[in-house]
């Protein structure tokens, strides 16, 4: 959630930072409603004061035997104006409020400004694309004709868009996760947490993903959803807290299954593990000091590539254009994995900063050593999608006799297998 402080002192600012969006929203509508909340709260201030004048004065006047009924009449006004322009504020208060919360977050500065995802800057590349003596096979007919896939089974149990892993695929899926999750805990310092699965409305609203993107999540109840990645539950961790001096910065990585009803990309992303309704990712999240936020999300976007080094899986960081960006993102990376089947790049990590805009709308504060309170900047990064990272695997570590290679950093959680061959 915006500031009304910025809205208010350089709305110009934020108007270009909408317009950089292709966005358009009524600033004055705010601003309007914002100077009135102002003058109620002033005149409200007035009333209290008098109020209490009034209340001193009855009872030394009661002392000097004056006649109070004229005080006691008007300080029942009083206090009858009060209630009403109570009333009035807390209208205007949540008006205001519904209105700042429609607003996206303002783009970084140096954000490359676009108009789509064809945008985005290609920041750099790492690892060598492989070399087939054959034609490379899409993940979905290797992992089919190895019997890891059900593609079948997985639309009868649910639908389209579900899948069933089996055997060595189910294996190479939990291999992964743990993998990500040492990497993250044992060498970049995260602290695993397993939230839940269920979200309510608040949680939702103070990552962004409410009122916004509520036709793309499964409602299970009228208040609970199913998380459509981790960053809802562990961001809400320390939702209407105050981070006490010194536990800054926090770093959060979690396992979860994520759900999304998002009808995504038409055409070769639809086919496979890319798009599915259901998949697993291993999510980093961390709450830090603004002044630290743009070092800290170079890091985490580092920690997110050092699990494809470790895959050795070539891949490019691309930086989102102000169009592009999420919602509640101020800045964001996106890595995307070289697939050779797909003929292409596919996402498989986004990772960014979305400065104290989630702060702000799940009043998550934190002391400095200063003594003072403030928000803190959040930031979070796919550390990866699993269901991905198994069809970069599937891909690119393929054989001409249609098994598969196990990366060496994943021997030892394969059981020292070495190759995915057609299951029995």
């Amino acid at each position: 959630m915006l500031d009304i402080k910025i809205v208010r002192e350089d709305p110009e600012k934020v108007k270009r930072a909408l317009k950089d969006r292709n966005l358009e929203f009524d600033l004055s509508h705010i601003l309007d409603i914002d100077d009135g909340r102002r003058a109620l709260i002033k005149k409200v201030e007035d009333l209290r004061a008098e109020k209490n004048r009034l209340a001193k004065e009855v009872p030394i006047a009661q002392k000097e035997g004056k006649d109070i009924g004229e005080l006691v009449a008007e300080s029942k006004e009083v206090g009858e104006h009060l209630k009403h322009l109570d009333g009035l504020l807390k209208e205007h208060e949540e008006e205001l409020a519904e209105k700042i919360a429609e607003i996206p977050n303002i783009p970084a500065d140096g954000v490359p400004v676009g108009e789509s995802e064809e945008d985005n800057v290609e920041i750099r590349t790492w690892g060598k694309q492989p070399d087939f003596e054959f034609e490379p096979k899409g993940h979905w007919d290797i992992g089919t004709d190895l019997g890891i896939l059900d593609f079948e089974r997985g639309a009868k149990v649910t639908g389209a868009r579900f899948t069933v892993t089996v055997g060595a695929g189910a294996r190479l899926e939990r291999a992964l996760m743990n993998y990500m999750l040492d990497m993250h805990t044992g060498e970049h310092g995260y602290k695993e947490v397993f939230p839940p699965i269920l979200v309510n409305e608040d949680s939702l609203f103070a990552t962004g993903q409410l009122p916004k993107l509520r036709e793309d999540m499964y409602a299970v109840t009228d208040d609970l959803f199913l998380i459509p990645t981790a960053e809802v539950p562990v961001t809400n961790l320390h939702r209407n807290e105050i981070i006490p001096a010194g536990d800054m910065p926090i770093k959060y990585v979690a396992y979860s299954p994520c759900f999304r009803r998002e009808a995504g990309s038409y055409g070769r992303e639809t086919r496979g593990l890319i798009r599915q309704h259901q998949f697993n990712k291993v999510e980093m999240v961390r709450f830090v000091e603004p002044d630290n936020s743009p070092t800290a999300h170079e890091e985490l976007t580092a920690q997110a590539e050092a699990v494809l080094q470790g895959l050795g899986l070539a891949y490019r960081v691309v930086e989102l254009c102000t169009a592009d960006l999420s919602f509640a993102a101020a800045k964001c990376y996106d890595l995307e994995v070289w697939m050779p089947g797909m003929g292409g790049y596919v996402e498989i990590s986004s990772c960014s900063n979305f400065s104290d805009f989630q702060a702000r709308r799940s009043n998550v504060r934190f002391k400095g050593g200063d003594g003072k309170t403030r928000y803190p900047h959040t930031l979070n990064g796919s550390g990866l999608a699993i269901g991905r990272t198994v069809a970069a695997v599937l891909e690119n570590y393929q054989r001409q006799d249609g098994s598969v290679s196990i990366p060496p950093a994943l021997v030892e959680y394969m059981g020292n297998s070495t190759i995915i061959a057609a299951q029995g």
